[in-house]
C-alpha cells in the first residue's frame, strides 16, 4: 500500500500487547510508513535507527484535586495534537482500556475540525477477558469497540470470548501475533550453554510477568519432577508478584542450585538459543507470544491448552498441550521431548511452525486492514 502516517498507542511495557505494538510499528517503518508512537514512556523494544519512527510522550500531571491523574484525557489530547501536527492517516490503538475510548474522544474532537480520523483497535487479551468484563468498564469497552473503524483480535479464542461477553456489532478480524525471524532465531551461544549446563544438563526456560494466571508454581513443580528423572537446569525470565513464592518453593524443594531467576531481559532470544524446552502452564493466554518466541529459537513447548495456545502449539508436533494444572502430564510430555531421540524432531518442527507467523506474512494483513478502515471511515462521512 502507499505510505501512510500511523499513530500507534500502546502500553510501553514488557507485556505482550506492548511488544506486539512496538514490533509492528518498527516493521511498518521499515516498509516506508511514518509511525508515531503515542504513550507515557518510550516502549521497551523501541529503537530509533529508522527515519520513519517517532515518539510522542503523553504528559499527565498530578494536581491536588485528583487522587489519580486523568491519563485518558491527557492521552486523547495528545492524540489530537499529534494527528493535527503530523497529519496522521490512522490511529491504531492496542489494548481496549483506556486506549479505544481515548481514541474515540480524539476522533470526535478532530471531527469538529473537519478531520476524519480512522481508528483501528487491537484486542490482546486481559483487556477483554479480565478487565473489560468488569461491570464498571463493560459499557465503555463495548461502545469503544463498536465505534472503531477496524477491530482485530490476536486469536480466534479471543474473538470468540469477546463476542460472547460483549454486544459487538463490528466485524472482528483475527490477525495473530507474529515474530521477527531476523531477530528471534537460534544463535551460536555454546559458551553460554556450557557455563549454565557444564555437564550437558537439559535446559528448561520459562518467560512471563509472574502473575498468578501464569501458574508459576506449576513451572517449579514440573521442573522438580523432571529434575528427579534427568540432570536439568531451569532459567526463569521475568519478574512479578509470584516470584517470591517461586523462590520459596525452590528452597523448599532443594533445587536452588539448578534454578536461576534472571529478572527482566531485553535479549530473551540469547537465552532461548540455548534452551531445550519451554514451559507455559498458564491458566489463560490469548495467544502465547512467549511460546512463539521460543519456537522461533527452535525450542519445543509444553503448555496448557488454555485460550489461544492451541492455535500456536501443535499437539505432538511442536510440543504438547496439557490440561491446566496437570503437572504430572506436563512432566511426562517434557521428559518425552527431552529424550535425545525425540528432541531434534521437535526442535525442527517448532522452527517450521514459527515461520508461519513471520512478520513478513502478517504485516500485509495489517496493511490491508488499515486500507479497509480508512475507506470505511471516509465512507461514513460521505453518507
Amino acid at each position: 500500500m502507499d505510505q501512510i502516517k500511523i499513530g500507534i498507542v500502546c502500553y510501553p511495557t514488557f507485556g505482550g500487547s506492548g511488544v506486539v505494538a512496538t514490533e509492528l510499528g518498527k516493521a511498518l517503518a521499515q516498509e516506508g510508513h511514518k509511525v508515531h508512537f503515542i504513550t507515557y514512556s518510550q516502549p521497551s523494544r523501541l529503537d530509533f535507527l529508522n527515519e520513519n519512527l517517532f515518539y510522542h510522550e503523553v504528559d499527565f500531571r498530578t494536581y491536588p484535586l485528583f487522587e489519580y491523574p486523568p491519563y485518558e484525557l491527557a492521552l486523547a489530547s495528545k492524540m489530537v495534537s499529534v494527528a493535527q501536527n503530523e497529519k496522521l492517516d490512522l490511529l491504531h490503538v492496542h489494548y481496549a482500556i483506556p486506549h479505544a475510548s481515548a481514541a474515540y474522544m480524539a476522533k470526535q474532537i478532530l471531527k469538529t475540525q473537519g478531520v476524519v480520523m480512522p481508528v483501528v483497535t487491537t484486542l490482546h487479551g486481559t483487556d477483554i477477558t479480565l478487565v473489560g468484563k468488569d461491570p464498571s468498564y463493560e459499557p465503555v469497552v463495548t461502545f469503544s469497540i463498536n465505534q472503531s473503524d477496524g477491530v482485530t483480535a490476536v486469536s480466534h479464542d479471543l474473538k470468540r470470548e469477546t463476542l460472547e461477553h460483549f454486544r459487538i456489532t463490528r466485524e472482528i478480524e483475527v490477525i495473530p501475533n507474529f515474530i521477527d525471524l531476523a531477530k528471534f532465531k537460534k544463535q551460536k551461544k555454546d559458551h553460554f550453554k556450557k557455563a549454565i549446563c557444564p555437564n550437558g544438563e537439559a535446559l528448561i526456560v520459562h518467560t512471563s510477568n509472574f502473575r498468578k494466571v501464569k501458574r508459576i508454581g506449576d513451572v517449579i513443580t514440573v521442573f522438580y519432577n523432571i529434575h528427579k528423572e534427568i540432570p536439568a537446569k531451569l532459567l526463569m525470565i521475568g519478574d512479578g508478584p509470584e516470584r517470591i513464592q517461586a523462590e520459596t518453593m525452590c528452597r523448599e524443594l532443594n533445587i536452588c542450585d539448578d534454578t536461576r531467576f534472571l529478572g527482566k531481559l531485553e535479549a530473551v532470544e540469547e537465552v532461548l538459543s540455548v534452551a531445550d524446552l519451554f514451559l507455559m502452564p498458564s491458566e489463560k493466554e490469548s495467544f502465547g507470544l512467549a511460546a512463539l518466541e521460543a519456537m522461533a529459537c527452535e525450542v519445543p513447548v509444553v503448555s496448557s491448552n488454555a485460550g489461544g495456545i492451541p492455535e500456536l502449539n501443535v499437539q505432538g508436533v511442536t510440543g504438547y498441550l496439557c490440561t491446566i494444572g496437570d503437572v504430572e502430564e506436563m512432566t511426562r510430555k517434557a521428559l518425552f521431548i527431552l529424550d535425545k531421540n525425540n528432541l531434534p524432531k521437535f526442535k525442527a518442527n517448532a522452527l517450521k511452525r514459527a515461520h508461519e507467523f513471520d512478520i513478513t506474512r502478517i504485516l500485509p494483513v495489517y496493511e490491508k486492514h488499515y486500507e479497509k478502515a480508512i475507506q470505511r471511515a471516509h465512507q461514513k462521512v460521505i453518507v
